[in-house]
């Protein structure tokens, strides 16, 4: 991800603008172009307890200038396959975590959308997908939340629809009604 004059990372909006995409390729070279469908050039919004890390990334870690990279290896260049997974790999060690892979980063966060109420056209829109086959999949589990949402209901219905005990008639202590 590069700042441009139209940034893609606007942190006074909050919002990351998906534009195109860079592919390592197997022997090393580096591809980058247009995301796969038109639905991945988009505009994603950025929850705002994030937005105070990304700034002191963008001054601490970001490569500086107007067409900087905002993430780069630990000697300033750009990020590669390898010097990637080693940052990675430091950085699950650090936070003691095992088994983690990047993409799973995606996954947790199309997952918490979808327990949020996003609906099926949000997802997709989020993820930059033209077709519902990879949102459904998040959907599944806002279906496994949604029934922990009605069993909830279901306790207040019942609280709610619980027969009103009769209050006490008002009586004086030796039992006789005043």
């Amino acid at each position: 991800m590069r700042r441009r004059a139209a940034p893609p990372l606007d942190l006074d909006a909050g919002t990351i603008r998906v534009v195109g995409t860079t592919t390592e390729l197997k022997d090393g070279s580096v591809t980058i172009g247009p995301p796969k469908s038109e639905a991945g050039k988009r505009l994603v919004s950025i929850p705002a307890t994030l937005l105070p890390d990304l700034r002191k990334h963008m001054e601490t870690y970001a490569e500086k200038g107007e067409h900087g990279h905002v993430f780069v290896g630990p000697k300033g260049a750009k990020l590669r396959r390898a010097n990637f997974t080693r940052v990675w790999a430091a950085a699950l060690k650090k936070a003691q975590l095992s088994g983690f892979h990047f993409h799973d980063l995606r996954h947790t966060g199309n997952t918490l959308a979808a327990q949020s109420g996003a609906t099926l056209r949000d997802l997709m829109t989020r993820m930059g997908h033209s077709s519902t086959r990879a949102a459904l999949i998040y959907q599944h589990t806002a279906m496994e939340r949604d029934r922990a949402i009605a069993d909830a209901l279901g306790k207040l219905a019942e609280e709610a629809l619980k027969p009103e005990e009769p209050e006490p008639d008002d009586q004086d202590p030796d039992g006789s009604s005043t």
